[in-house]
Order: structure tokens, then C-alpha cells, then sequence
């Protein structure tokens, strides 16, 4: 708390022109930021006395100045990675990185336009291009998709995939549920913390993805979703946002990649509809080779094989009725 202490002499005592001139003084008080001026009046007191005026007006003012001022701090530091110092940043290229910057201009201008073919690169729909200057991390954010330009030898930029790992373009709806749990911070901290959220979850989801197989984006929904929901829980804390809830709801593939799955899959099952009838005739043909082997050892098993085959050709009611002959006889008349 600040105060401003004002004392004046007796009226008994001291010189009458300066008694005057502090009967009629009106004390000013300015504000560096804001020009805000406050009139601080001062009376006539009965004795000598000191008088202490309260600038509270002021006081909040700075206040609040200083507590705005905290909050777009902290937002800002908010949105560096967790693990790389904000000094990283490309807040000031200094003398030397001016005068590189100069003469990298300079070379750009001097050999155009073949320095085009070396300063326009393009990134892909599903990649993004992180750039540095001089080591340090550029303004803006990641580039692309489309054309950008990168000044030669102070400027290199790196291309991230944001592809699975199987090279597989998906298209995945996600849920999250999300509550306010400080009104005050999700107003002064960010313009708009819904819209926001909204777009930290689709960032969020699409480098989740980037870093999975087809496969394991099909079948850990849940592991992704649990991830998902530690990472954007720790971005959205100072916003007063708590994430509850988030929901893996559908993964779709493009129609030509559904049928070369598709395909595949019947494919697959046919070569173990093979596999499976080729063991079974396999082990058909193991058992009839035994039950031969039995019935040549015993030609009474034999005789009773052919009366079962009649028995069986009798009960089907044809008109066809076959006898098979003696074995010794068909012998006899083939010598």
C-alpha cells in the first residue's frame, strides 16, 4: 500500500508565504502507463499535524495492469514445449544474425531467379515443416501444408510426417468432454477456451496418430484415448479447463484401402480353408490306410465288409442290384 504524507507548518510559527503557498497546493499524481492523473486536495489543518492520503484508485489500477500482465506471461510461456526454455525462441537475432540476414537478402536478390529453385519448398498435405533461423525456433508455428520460402544458409527446416506409421491416410472422430473449473482463469488466460480447446484436441490427436500403426490405432482405442486425455488435461490447466472424458468413436479408411484389406482378407481365409480340408483328407487318408491293413489281415472282415455294401445298396431302394463276385473266382478267369 502506497501513501502520499503531507505536512504543513503552524500557523503560529514559520513564514506566512509559504503558508500560503501550501494552503493553495494541489498535489498531483500521474501514472507512467496509463496518464491517469489524481488531484490530491490538501486543507487548512489546526495544528501541526501530518495528513495521509490512500491512492486506491491507483493502486487497483496498477493492480490490475500487473495481474493482466502476469496472465498474457504465462499464456505465452503456455504455449512453448514443456521441455525448451522460451530463451529458444527467436525473440531478437541480434547484430550478427541483422547483418547475416542482410547478406543472405542480398545473395537471394543477386543470383534471382535461380535462388528460387533454393529458397521455395513445398510440404505435403500430410506433412509439416518446423523451421529455425540461426538455431532458434521462428514465429508462427509449423508451415504448411503448401509453398514456403526458407532464406539460404541462416534458415534449414525439417519435415514432419504426420502420417501413421504404415504410410495410411485415417479419418478418426473423437469425443471430449471437458468442464470449466475456473471461470476467471478461462477468461483472462485465453480469448476463447472452448474454440481453443477444440483446436489443442485436433493437434493433439493427429500427433497421436502420427506415432501409430494402422493396426494399433484399430485396436488400443483406449490406451489413445487415455494418452490423449493426460496430454490435453496438462495443456488445458491453465486455462481452467479440466478434460473428463475422451472417446475414440469411429476409424475410417479410404474405400480402395477397405477393398485391398477386404482382398486380402478373403484371401487369407481361403488359404486356411485349403490348409484345413488338405489336413483333413490327410488324416481320412491315414485312417483308411489302417482299416485296409486290418481287413487284409482278417478275410473274414472282408466278407463282412461285403455284406454291409449290400445291405446298404438294398436299403436305397434301387433298381440296380449288383453281386460282387467271389475273389477267387475273378482270379480264376484273369489267369
Amino acid at each position: 500500500m502506497e501513501f502520499l504524507e503531507v505536512r504543513q507548518g503552524s500557523p503560529h510559527g514559520g513564514d506566512s508565504g509559504d503558508s500560503s503557498s501550501n494552503e493553495s497546493e494541489r498535489l498531483m499524481e500521474s501514472d507512467d502507463e496509463g496518464n491517469i492523473q489524481i488531484p490530491v486536495p490538501t486543507g487548512q489543518p489546526r495544528g501541526r499535524m501530518g495528513r495521509r492520503f490512500t491512492l486506491n484508485p491507483l493502486i487497483f489500477a496498477k493492480e490490475e495492469r500487473e495481474a493482466r500482465r502476469q496472465s498474457l506471461a504465462q499464456l505465452k510461456l503456455s504455449y512453448y514445449p514443456k521441455h525448451m526454455n522460451p530463451e529458444h525462441y527467436d525473440t531478437g537475432l541480434g547484430f550478427c544474425g541483422w547483418l547475416l540476414m542482410g547478406l543472405s537478402w542480398l545473395m537471394v536478390i543477386s543470383t534471382f531467379p535461380i535462388s528460387i529453385y533454393f529458397c521455395m519448398k513445398v510440404v505435403q498435405e500430410y506433412e509439416r515443416a518446423v523451421i529455425f533461423r540461426l538455431g532458434r525456433l521462428i514465429g508462427g508455428g509449423a508451415k504448411g501444408p503448401g509453398i514456403f520460402f526458407v532464406l539460404p544458409c541462416i534458415e534449414s527446416y525439417t519435415k514432419v510426417d504426420l502420417r501413421t506409421v504404415s504410410f495410411m491416410t485415417t479419418s478418426v472422430d473423437a469425443v471430449i468432454y471437458y468442464r470449466i473449473c475456473n471461470a476467471t482463469v478461462s477468461v483472462a488466460n485465453v480469448e476463447n477456451a472452448h474454440h481453443s480447446t477444440r483446436l489443442l484436441a485436433q493437434t493433439t490427436l493427429r500427433n497421436m496418430l502420427g506415432t501409430r500403426s494402422l493396426s494399433e490405432i484399430l485396436s488400443d482405442r483406449e490406451t489413445l484415448a487415455s494418452a490423449m486425455q493426460t496430454i490435453l488435461d496438462e495443456a488445458t490447466e491453465s486455462w481452467g479447463i479440466k478434460v473428463e472424458r475422451v472417446e475414440i468413436k469411429d476409424v475410417r479408411l479410404p474405400i480402395q484401402l477397405q477393398r485391398a484389406m477386404a482382398a486380402e482378407a478373403e484371401a487369407t481365409r481361403e488359404a486356411r480353408a485349403k490348409v484345413i480340408a488338405a489336413e483333413g483328407e490327410q488324416k481320412a487318408s491315414r485312417s483308411l490306410r489302417e482299416a485296409a491293413s486290418v481287413i487284409a489281415q482278417s478275410p473274414a472282415a472282408l466278407q463282412l465288409r461285403y455284406l454291409q455294401t449290400l445291405n446298404s445298396v438294398a436299403a436305397e431302394k434301387n433298381s440296380t442290384i449288383i453281386f460282387p463276385l467271389p475273389m477267387e473266382l475273378v482270379r480264376h478267369l484273369i489267369n
